[in-house]
């Protein structure tokens, strides 16, 4: 039987720590939950304000490729949030809308990684 209780990190290959650093923080809001260093690599890691899981932003010289992530975000409003990121210069696919699926779309950071926002059924967060 396993004690895993929970997902804490998620890693993210990225080509410069500090621009990403950046999107992450100043473009998308995210806060700085731990930035040390491990011998002589750094570790960084960035969240929502409210989320559980971060994302660990590794750097790597193999960060050249667009990748879809498999990583989705939430939020109440995906309509207000596509009109928000595009607004700030991030790279937003089309708003997507299905019956009986909840909106949603595409963005990038600027190392080609790709993300999901969903809207959260009934506005929640979770």
């Amino acid at each position: 039987m396993s004690t895993i209780t929970d997902v804490r990190t998620i890693g993210i290959t990225v080509a410069d720590q500090d621009q990403a650093l950046a999107f992450y923080r100043d473009t998308l809001g995210f806060e700085v939950r731990l930035d040390g260093m491990a011998g002589s690599t750094r570790w960084l890691e960035v969240a929502p304000p409210s989320a559980r899981v971060s994302l660990a932003l590794t750097a790597s010289s193999a960060a050249t490729a667009q990748r879809e992530t498999g990583i989705r975000f939430t939020v109440p409003d995906a309509a207000a949030e596509h009109t928000a990121l595009r607004g700030r210069g991030v790279r937003v696919g089309e708003l997507l809308r299905w019956p009986n699926v909840p909106p949603m779309f595409t963005f990038d950071d600027p190392d080609g990684n790709q993300f999901i926002v969903v809207e959260q059924p009934n506005g929640g967060t979770r």
